[in-house]
C-alpha cells in the first residue's frame, strides 16, 4: 500500500492508491467485521440488570498551533519528511499513525488528521497541525480545539472520515463539493 501525501494543490484529498483506502479504513474501524457488535452480556453486567453501561470517551481540549514552510522536508517521529500539504499532526502521546477529530471550537469545523509527529514544543498546546489541516478548519495562529480519537466500532466516524477522503479541494484551499 503506497500513501500518497494529500496535497491542496492536487485539489483533490487522497491518501492511499484505489480502492484500497475504503477497505482499509473499514476494517481499521470495524464497519466490515463484526468488531462494532455489543459485547454478549456477562453475568452481573449492566446489561444484564437493566443499567445502563457507562462509557468513557477520551477527548482533549486545548490550545492548536500550525507548523509549516520551515518544517518541510524534514524528518518525523515516524520516520516519513514532513509535508505541510498532507492532514497530519504533532501530539506528545497518541500513537504514531493514530486518526484524530480536530474540531475548532470557535467556528465548529472539524477534520480528521493522521498523528506523524511529536510535539507541539510549547508546554501550554496540546496539538500542531500541519497547514493544510490548521486551514481547513480556519486556524491561522492559535485555536481552541477539541481532539477526539477515531475507534474501531464507531460506523459514524468512520464514514465521516470516508467523506472526507472524498472531497475536493477548491482553489481558495477550501473544501467543497
Amino acid at each position: 500500500m503506497k500513501l500518497i501525501p494529500s496535497t491542496i494543490r492536487d485539489r483533490k484529498v487522497t491518501l492511499m492508491k484505489g480502492g484500497v483506502v475504503v477497505v482499509t479504513l473499514m476494517m481499521a474501524f470495524g464497519v466490515a467485521s463484526a468488531a462494532s457488535d455489543p459485547a454478549p452480556a456477562t453475568k452481573g453486567s449492566a446489561t444484564q440488570t437493566g443499567q445502563k453501561a457507562k462509557t468513557h470517551h477520551w477527548y482533549q481540549i486545548g490550545e492548536a498551533s500550525w507548523y509549516g514552510t520551515r518544517f518541510q522536508g524534514h524528518t518525523t517521529a515516524n520516520g516519513e519528511p514532513f509535508n505541510m500539504y498532507a492532514l497530519t499532526c504533532a501530539h506528545r502521546s497518541l500513537p504514531l499513525g493514530s486518526w484524530i477529530r480536530v474540531t475548532n471550537l470557535r467556528n465548529h469545523k472539524s477534520i480528521f488528521v493522521r498523528v506523524n509527529d511529536r510535539g507541539p514544543m510549547p508546554d501550554d498546546r496540546i496539538v500542531d497541525l500541519s497547514y493544510a489541516a490548521a486551514r481547513a478548519v480556519g486556524i491561522h495562529g492559535l485555536a481552541k480545539v477539541k481532539l477526539e480519537p477515531v475507534r474501531g466500532g464507531d460506523p459514524k466516524l468512520a464514514q465521516e472520515l470516508l467523506a472526507q477522503l472524498q472531497i475536493p479541494v477548491m482553489p481558495n484551499g477550501r473544501y467543497g463539493q
